[in-house]
């Protein structure tokens, strides 16, 4: 029993009971995987990927709930964390942490020797995201080119090179982060004053909603220069149009600022991702019969 106890509270501590994570990095991978193959992405590559996603956002909450674990009991929504409530310990967190990382690394060794060195990259930025929020107030921008860095490997992975159109989907894919995860720091906004911890939510103020704004703006405009460059058909602009239907929709949500339509406008971005990724599917499927 206590085997099942510990192995629940690892699952609890990987986020695995809370899938949005996964989903919101997932989705843009897909998006450079389809556009970088044209539609067609290799099975093993796009399989590598997808395992990549589900294990490098478990290291992240792993590493993130280790970087709070002094401040996580003080906040509402996080103070029953497995490593706050000791269902697991400190060393046991970084164990845990050292071998999904290391997992992920044999499996992008079955890649490229480029996108391998890019990984690194993809190892940093999740291993400096949770300490990023002790020493500025945009954590939420280190979060977004971390969640983004799997745009640039797709790419490499699969052309052995970087298209200028990979870092216009890099940088609309930061800007939805950026958004979507204030959103969700604006849920833990006045406990996170108290204690100490930035973020862009604080930062932003009473402006946060009019940037959010913007920064979803960006996002889509980015997005639509892509479809543009690449002359994409009817079904990527429909979803497009979907997407900003959709972020329209979370300013409502947090129009008042209320922690749960907050968050609930947080969760409502795995719909954009999974619309804009379906038209590109669709288009792919029209393109290539």
């Amino acid at each position: 029993m206590k085997i099942k106890s510990k192995l629940i509270a690892y699952f609890q501590l990987m986020r695995a009971d809370k899938p949005i994570g996964i989903y919101l990095l997932l989705w843009p991978t897909l998006w450079a995987l389809l556009i970088a193959s044209q539609g067609t992405p290799p099975l093993h590559i796009l399989a590598v990927f997808v395992a990549g996603v589900v294990i490098m956002r478990s290291a992240g909450c792993v590493i993130n709930d280790y970087a709070d674990r002094h401040v996580d009991g003080q906040v509402e929504r996080t103070k029953n964390r497995p490593i706050v409530s000791g269902q697991v310990s400190e060393k046991e967190a970084l164990f845990l942490f050292i071998l999904l990382i290391s997992l992920a690394f044999i499996l992008v060794l079955v890649l490229n020797l480029e996108t391998i060195i890019l990984s690194f990259g993809a190892l940093v930025l999740a291993t400096i995201y949770p300490f990023a929020k002790r020493y500025t107030h945009l954590p939420q921008v280190v979060l977004g080119a971390a969640f983004s860095w799997s745009i640039p490997m797709a790419f490499m992975a699969i052309n052995g090179s970087l298209h200028w159109l990979t870092w216009v989907l890099y940088a609309a894919n930061l800007c939805w982060t950026i958004a979507y995860d204030t959103q969700y720091a604006m849920v833990d906004r006045d406990d996170d004053i108290k204690i100490g911890v930035k973020s862009t939510a604080i930062l932003f103020g009473e402006k946060d909603r009019l940037i959010i704004g913007i920064l979803q703006a960006l996002t889509a405009g980015l997005l639509l220069l892509v479809a543009i460059e690449l002359q994409m058909t009817w079904p990527v602009y429909l979803s497009l149009a979907g997407c900003v239907g959709l972020f329209v929709y979370q300013q409502f949500l947090t129009f008042e600022r209320h922690r749960p339509s907050c968050f609930s406008a947080f969760l409502n971005n795995h719909y954009a991702g999974m619309l804009f990724t379906l038209g590109l599917v669709i288009h792919y499927l029209l393109v290539n019969p």
